[in-house]
């Protein structure tokens, strides 16, 4: 397959997941928003949303402070910031547009006609409908689009690279929003004493588990009551969760065996040792070395293979 080719299907990818990780973050914090809570809190959650993306610079630029509104205006519809979830599904029509007769028809018309609603909706009118419809609106699309991939095409190389970019995008967005909520979550249920477990604590860990479709999950697996241990175990170690880090790396080193060329061999075999330590690790190891140092290790690994996949397979070649 041409690089270019192989470079928009996995960007397409890529963008897509990211507009739906986006959806998914935002609505949990929209949702935790309406919990009754002072000025200072709410502040807080809405800063911890800019600065898991590591966008505290461009949103400096734009707004002089932090507000609930200005926030969601920034990351759902502002058409100049390039990580919205505006400007992320036109990078992925514009990537799929690219590279039209390599998708089937059902896949393009699903991404074309995501582009056309979101295109004619001002943010006014986002807000008007619902903000949490809009966000329900951005996960329904992904969820066509997959089922759009899965249900017609043929398993070739261009299904792997939409399949790579997809994964490891999903797997730092797990990464980066369960390192963001656990501590904040945590300290707050640590502060009002280890036993303790109110009904807002549940409201806001059903939430965080709601984020990545795992409340009904943890639910099944636990059938107990949610603790901030037991949430880090279900998105890092199982491997049957499709959002967990374990499942995610295991797909991603099964696309790179199959997409492997001769200068690939260092990055699956650095793909192959992070997946090693999901797969055989235990999470008494994991919070012995400290969570977020661990969390913090794993989204460099993740950037690191980003980079080697671009320069093995995306670039030059």
């Amino acid at each position: 397959m041409l690089s270019r080719t192989a470079d928009h299907l996995y960007w397409m990818a890529r963008y897509s997941e990211r507009a739906e990780n986006l959806a998914r973050l935002l609505d949990v914090n929209y949702q935790m928003s309406l919990v009754p809570h002072d000025a200072e809190t709410e502040r807080s959650s809405w800063n911890a949303i800019i600065a898991l993306n590591s966008l505290e610079y461009a949103y400096a630029k734009r707004h002089d402070e932090v507000t609930a509104t200005k926030v969601l205006h920034f990351m759902l519809r502002d058409e100049t910031h390039p990580s919205s979830i505006y400007s992320c599904l036109r990078a992925a029509r514009e990537n799929a547009h690219a590279v039209r007769g390599t998708l089937t028809a059902e896949m393009w018309e699903t991404i074309n006609e995501t582009w056309l609603q979101l295109r004619d909706q001002s943010f006014a009118e986002i807000h008007a409908g619902g903000i949490a419809a809009f966000f329900d609106w951005v996960k329904q699309r992904a969820s066509l689009l997959r089922g759009a991939m899965f249900g017609t095409m043929l398993r070739d190389e261009a299904f792997q690279f939409i399949r790579l970019g997809a994964l490891l995008e999903r797997a730092d967005n797990t990464a980066r929003i369960l390192d963001v909520k656990y501590h904040s979550l945590a300290g707050a249920q640590q502060s009002q004493g280890d036993d303790l477990v109110d009904a807002n604590d549940f409201y806001h860990w059903g939430a965080l588990l709601r984020s990545v479709s795992a409340f009904e999950v943890y639910r099944k697996v636990y059938r107990d009551v949610i603790t901030p241990e037991r949430v880090a175990e279900l998105l890092i170690l199982r491997e049957d969760l499709p959002r967990a880090l374990h499942s995610c790396m295991g797909g991603i080193v099964r696309v790179l065996e199959k997409v492997r060329n001769s200068r690939s061999d260092e990055t699956v075999r650095r793909a192959g040792q992070l997946y090693a330590t999901l797969r055989y690790g235990r999470m008494d190891d994991i919070f012995e070395r400290g969570l977020h140092a661990w969390l913090d290790a794993f989204i460099d690994s993740i950037g690191d293979l980003s980079v080697r996949i671009s320069e093995d397979f995306l670039v030059g070649a």
